[in-house]
């Protein structure tokens, strides 16, 4: 099953989001678990969860995608900062068990100049307070573009992340093109090469999601500016190699393209056509 969906607003609830999926031809849907720039999240409602599961078994739908805030850095200078990523992420991680078998995506953080040793001291030690024996939710480290003082914009960091978690079984990998891209990954001419060090470095079985981007700016920018898919410098001819890739068959796929719905419908239904004519619908 080709499993692709776009970034939905949550201000109406889970099963609105779910089915707004579905009016544009998707089949999952990625969304922010609280407010993107600040933190505060939405009123609790068991129901309206519940409604979801229902609606996603019936519609067959393949798993959503949970987003952290960006103000969560895991890894700030300040204390205060960090613990407000911690109580987020074990206050996300306590409602998504209401939605079981999903993802939960986050941005490894800034180290804000303390060097990426202590940067990833930091983050380590956040998920290995929050990660918990038997939970339902499989939390996944973000590749980065590598702007400023950003943590994990590459497969060795993320790899070092891992490394130090005790309860590795919940933990997998988001990758999103434009970012890989402008992180200096060749995903145009060498993305055998870039999967090949990928499951050297972390292993291909915890790459979890993509965030499928096009990119603004040309490969190693290290800027992270998504453009829609097909007019950037990506292109469609690799976005369409990358959807059809044989070792990348029932990964889901979360557009982050900078679309209004109509735009986000238009995108789903082209890389549904481009993934259909190699494997049928």
């Amino acid at each position: 099953m080709f499993t692709i969906g776009c970034h939905l607003s949550i201000s109406k609830g889970y099963l609105h989001m779910a089915q707004e999926a579905t009016s544009i031809g998707a089949n999952t849907f990625q969304y922010f678990t609280r407010n993107p720039r600040g933190g505060k999240a939405r009123a609790f409602d068991e129901a309206d969860m519940k409604a979801l599961v229902a609606y996603m078994k019936e519609h067959d739908f393949g798993k959503i995608l949970g987003h952290a805030p960006y103000t969560m850095n895991a890894c700030a200078k300040d204390e205060g900062l960090r613990n407000f990523a911690l109580t987020s992420m074990r206050e996300d991680l306590e409602r998504l068990e209401y939605v079981p078998h999903q993802l939960y995506n986050f941005h490894p953080g800034s180290h804000v100049k303390q060097g990426v040793d202590i940067g990833i001291d930091y983050i380590v030690d956040m998920l290995n307070n929050v990660l918990f024996p038997g939970m339902k939710t499989t939390v996944l480290l973000e590749v980065m573009a590598g702007k400023g003082t950003e943590i994990g914009s590459t497969f060795e960091e993320i790899a070092r992340i891992i490394d130090g978690v005790a309860l590795k079984d919940y933990i997998g990998v988001c990758v999103d093109t434009c970012h890989i891209h402008e992180g200096g990954y060749d995903v145009i001419d060498n993305f055998d090469g870039v999967l090949d060090q990928f499951d050297r470095l972390i292993g291909l079985e915890r790459l979890q999601a993509i965030h499928l981007n096009d990119s603004k700016n040309p490969r190693g920018a290290h800027k992270d500016r998504h453009e829609k898919i097909g007019e950037g410098h990506i292109g469609l001819e690799a976005i369409s190699h990358i959807i059809t890739h044989p070792r990348l068959q029932g990964v889901p796929f979360y557009l982050e393209t900078p679309n209004e719905l109509s735009g986000y419908a238009e995108e789903i239904a082209l890389l549904r056509r481009i993934y259909e004519d190699v494997y049928g619908k």
